[in-house]
């Protein structure tokens, strides 16, 4: 069981796994997280979910290596095992036949944006989606995001491959274009969370519904610790439980990124000695 049948790395931090799970698999909506441990002893990982494939019985995972835990499981090869993977988690979601859809990737969002994407385009919506990356070492997925697509708009913030600049920039222009139509039904935002956060002004005055998926702290991913509460406008909820999906425009964006980073320096003393450890195993 959970046993890695593919692996890919897409860049020095990027690293695509595809796990054997059938029953995962079976049950699988765009929009749900599994939670994935490396080891017995490891902490509990929360992974959206950004492929699945009944026939097959597989699910693919897309995590960026920043700590001990996604260092540990980019380090897993073909024919490892995760020490358990539950799931999945979380309401999928909302797939209506919109007249047009935007779904934004920023980063790493690429991969939970995708499923959601593949969702809209089979239900019969138009979907546009812009991609956005740093810089061209870090994309993935642009032919997958693509094939879904009915206008692909990539970007970089360096200019090394698509247009120049941010995500809310096309954002923004689409919308503009749209005042009189109202074409533009409902936009998803997956990435950072500034990034999330800014398209969520960007799409507020033009009173267009707007989704985020928010990866909060979590640890049992069951709505039983609490951990990944999260503070929106008419109170507080969990997103394990009530998410991971959010109207943009309810969540009190300086919190949610405030508590973010609370746990950063004890982070980085956990990477020190797993490093330190690692190397003198080696």
């Amino acid at each position: 069981m959970n046993q890695i049948v593919e692996k890919t790395v897409h860049a020095s931090n990027i690293v695509e796994l595809v796990i054997d799970s059938p029953r995962v698999a079976n049950k699988a909506q765009a929009g749900q997280f599994v939670i994935v441990m490396p080891e017995a002893t490891g902490e509990r990982v929360p992974l959206t979910i950004a492929d699945f494939d009944r026939a097959k019985g597989t699910v693919t995972l897309v995590l960026m290596v920043v700590g001990t835990s996604s260092t540990k499981l980019s380090r897993l090869s073909v024919g490892d095992s995760l020490h358990a993977m539950i799931g999945p988690l979380g309401k999928p979601s909302e797939i209506k036949p919109y007249d047009t859809v935007i779904l934004v990737g920023g980063g790493l969002g690429v991969a939970p944006v995708y499923p959601i994407a593949r969702a809209f385009h089979e239900a019969g919506s138009r979907v546009i989606t812009i991609q956005g990356s740093r810089t061209k070492d870090l994309l993935f997925w642009t032919e997958k995001m693509r094939a879904v697509s009915a206008e692909h708009i990539l970007l970089t913030d360096d200019g090394t491959a698509g247009r120049k600049g941010l995500v809310t920039e096309p954002l923004k222009e689409l919308l503009e274009a749209d005042r009189e139509t109202k074409k533009i039904e409902c936009v998803y935002a997956i990435g950072p969370g500034p990034m999330m956060k800014f398209c969520s002004l960007t799409t507020e005055p033009f009173g267009v519904r707007t989704i985020v998926s928010l990866n909060s702290i979590m640890v049992d991913g069951t709505g039983m610790c609490g951990g990944c509460r999260v503070e929106l406008k008419t109170g507080t909820q969990f997103t394990c439980t009530d998410g991971p999906e959010f109207d943009a425009h309810a969540v009190l964006w300086d919190r949610f990124l405030a508590r973010q980073r609370i746990y950063c320096e004890r982070e980085k003393c956990s990477m020190d000695r797993y490093v330190e450890q690692y190397q003198a195993e080696k």
